[in-house]
């Protein structure tokens, strides 16, 4: 035994007595051998399974490709239908991704302090090479996502794709709106022109908006929380150097930080769910000239097949939507509808910022007010709730609105409408709604701009019955009444949660566009901005 072992011994050992120079020339050899390989092992190492051109090498790109990773190995064919998804989830995504690249190279050059931040704007607008394309497309990337995101929550409602076991995913993609319009407004506020300024001198009020109520209950000198917040929005007690610091380390690290992990649990809970929603009675003419692959209709019919869970416990596990029939390979069908998504965002984006220049007025100037001062546009519907109640416009009417976007998936919980854009009653339903809402908005405030409101007319009444009673504050309780009414008379919480949706709606386009075109100087009334007085 011990001989054997002493000669494998040598074995081993015998190439070591090679000599000096033929060690060497193998070892150049096999030098200019890997390298003459590179390129393949190059390829090799990043796309690990080859070339996906097969049903196996598709699967493995999926599963093991850490971008595509939250996709399933297989995509329903309902999924890809233009009609019904429009990409806007993808849009947004996209979005966001052009916006953290731009951004991070604005911050290169952008100064954050009172004394630089305007000069490091116009720098880079007129100096910096590339400059003027750069801001100008974050800018309009920033104003796309807001819309893209409004249009992505009203097409999951309308589709129903918050129900169960959805539910949560629509509340984080409400947290991930509401981080969309933080960022925009952080944003908006940056560049400290006279624009930005006055949009956070008005942003910074209604967070204090609070002391409105605080004072109407005499408390606040035990308990001033509007002052609090507003201090912590600024730094300090009022706007300057210390608010340009505070805003800038939350809109580049804070809220991208929150917004990047809110989005990955976003498409984990997709992924998780069970895909992209669909209905259950899908028909085959419905999925006329969608993509196919080579594993056909019927490939996976009569499975009856289960998974344990991870193969830790005994037990089999129910999946969602676990039936394949009907489904392509995500690679290359997905991938491929998500990069058409992806490169037109990047066109629209880039036209605007080639033709258009984000706009920059002079350097901030708290001693030449705005007049008007006007928040972003996706503010002024608040804003025009402030003008009548402060405390209802900056807290009261944005926190009914959020709660009652939450409380939907938990109070409509009927079956049978997932997946599908609304049709017959429902869409009857929706369009009475907008109508009587449209109707109620512009009766409401025609009615306090010819004739005034409560202070108008009694100048001593108390500050709680302006927080409680204004045109912001009727409208939604209307509203709220008028959904309950559609669910008791039909029996059907779809249609109150559609009657109560469509009325949030048209309130954010309404106020919205009242505060931008029909409120001038002093915010008063004008029926076109050509009316302003001139100076």
């Amino acid at each position: 035994m011990s001989n054997s072992i002493e000669k494998e011994s040598s074995a081993l050992d015998a190439p070591a007595e090679k000599t000096t120079g033929s060690s060497q020339a193998g070892g150049f050899g096999l030098l200019l051998e890997n390298i003459r390989a590179f390129p393949g092992n190059f390829r090799d190492a990043v796309i690990r399974h080859g070339v996906p051109d097969s049903q196996r090498t598709r699967s493995q790109a999926v599963f093991s490709n850490i971008f595509l990773h939250i996709h399933s190995i297989r995509t329903h064919r309902w999924t890809l239908k233009k009609s019904f998804t429009v990409g806007l989830g993808v849009a947004t995504t996209a979005l966001f991704l052009i916006l953290s690249v731009t951004g991070i190279m604005l911050m290169v050059y952008y100064k954050p302090t009172e004394a630089e931040a305007y000069n490091s704007i116009k720098d880079i607008h007129y100096i910096v090479p590339g400059g003027r394309l750069l801001r100008n497309t974050h800018r309009w990337a920033a104003n796309l996502m807001v819309i893209s995101a409004l249009l992505h929550m009203v097409r999951v409602f309308f589709t129903a794709s918050y129900q169960k076991p959805r539910e949560f995913n629509w509340l984080i993609g409400i947290a991930l709106l509401v981080l969309t319009l933080a960022l925009s407004f952080t944003g908006y506020c940056l560049p400290w022109d006279q624009l930005a300024y006055w949009a956070v001198v008005i942003g910074s009020n209604i967070a204090g908006s609070a002391v409105e109520l605080t004072d109407a209950l005499n408390v606040t000198q035990v308990f001033d929380i509007g002052m609090m917040q507003r201090q912590i929005l600024l730094g300090a007690s009022s706007v300057g150097g210390e608010a340009i610091l505070r805003f800038y380390w939350i809109h580049c690290i804070a809220l991208p930080f929150a917004m990047t992990v809110l989005i990955g649990m976003h498409f984990w809970r997709i992924r998780k769910d069970g895909g992209m929603s669909r209905p259950s009675d899908i028909r085959e003419e419905e999925l006329a000239g969608l993509p196919e692959d080579e594993v056909g209709k019927a490939a996976f019919q009569g499975s009856g097949k289960t998974y344990t869970l991870m193969c830790a416990v005994p037990e089999k596990t129910l999946q969602v939507d676990k039936d394949q029939e009907n489904t392509v390979h995500s690679w290359p069908h997905a991938f491929r509808a998500e990069m058409a998504v992806v490169m037109t965002v990047l066109a629209v984006v880039l036209l605007l910022g080639v033709f258009y220049n984000a706009p920059l007025k002079i350097a901030a100037d708290p001693a030449i007010p705005e007049n008007p001062a006007k928040a972003p546009w996706y503010f002024l519907g608040l804003q025009e709730v402030v003008s009548y109640s402060a405390f209802a416009g900056g807290i009261g009417v944005p926190l009914f609105m959020l709660v009652g976007l939450a409380c939907i998936p938990f109070l409509d919980r009927e079956r049978g409408k997932l997946g599908r854009w609304p049709r017959q009653r429902d869409l009857r339903c929706a369009i009475i709604s907008l109508a009587f809402s449209f109707l109620c908005i512009v009766a409401t405030l025609s009615f306090r701009v010819h004739f005034g409101w409560l202070r108008d007319w009694w100048p001593g009444i108390n500050q709680l019955w302006i927080i409680l009673i204004n045109p912001g504050t009727l409208v939604l309780a209307v509203f709220t009444g008028y959904s309950l009414l559609w669910t008791g008379r039909t029996g059907s919480t779809r249609l109150g949660a559609i009657a109560f949706f469509c009325c949030l709606m048209t309130f954010f386009v309404v106020f919205t566009y009242f505060g931008t075109v029909h409120r001038g100087p002093n915010w008063d009334f004008y029926w076109w901005p050509s009316q302003w007085p001139t100076h």
